[in-house]
């Protein structure tokens, strides 16, 4: 069973390693959270200011810390660069075995396979190590996408959630996708350059 215990750890694949993100990625981080963009569909304002990376940043590790969320920076392991995160948004284990994962990359590296690169390491932690039975991601039906990308590994759509969110903008609705422990893997493996 998943313990944070204070460090996050880390994940590696071929291209990417997943690490804890550091005040010292905040330069970075900035210019992908204050592309408008790229936040288009996370129901929040690009950010302002390399303060308000940093400050998301040590709220992201707090969460971790009080084992609230999960997220990783995905990292270049050829260069170092930092390129976007994503983790576990909330879980619950008690009584519902289930997480809500989230994902964000910078414009740049879109369309590349790094986020199906990532999930292929993030999905698999969360059912091994964390122990769910459900992995949830909530999706802006305009997201084309990050659909494209859920339906690849097997996701399924289970339905709109309507007004679910509120951004500056107003009430916002959003798609329920799911995949359950026994189904991964079965549908897709996320294959084919999404992301």
């Amino acid at each position: 069973m998943y313990k944070c215990g204070g460090e996050i750890p880390s994940l590696e694949s071929e291209r990417l390693r997943l690490r804890q993100m550091e005040i010292e990625d905040s330069k970075e981080l900035f210019r992908y959270w204050s592309d408008a963009e790229v936040v288009r569909y996370m129901n929040m304002p690009p950010f302002a200011s390399i303060e308000d990376a940093c400050g998301m940043i040590n709220l992201l590790n707090g969460l971790a810390e009080s084992e609230d969320a999960l997220r990783w920076g995905i990292e270049l392991k050829e260069s170092g660069k930092l390129i976007g995160s994503c983790g576990f948004n909330m879980w619950e284990l008690a009584g519902a075995y289930r997480g809500e994962i989230g994902y964000d990359l910078g414009r740049e590296f879109w369309g590349h396979g790094y986020m199906s690169e990532t999930l292929r390491m993030v999905l698999p932690y969360g059912y091994e190590t964390m122990g769910l039975n459900r992995i949830e991601a909530l999706v802006d039906p305009r997201n084309r996408a990050s659909k494209a990308l859920l339906q690849a590994f097997g996701f399924q759509e289970e339905g709109l959630l309507r007004d679910y969110q509120k951004t500056e903008a107003g009430f916002v609705d959003l798609l329920m996708y799911s995949l359950l422990k026994r189904e991964y893997g079965r549908a897709g493996t996320g294959d084919g350059g999404i992301g």
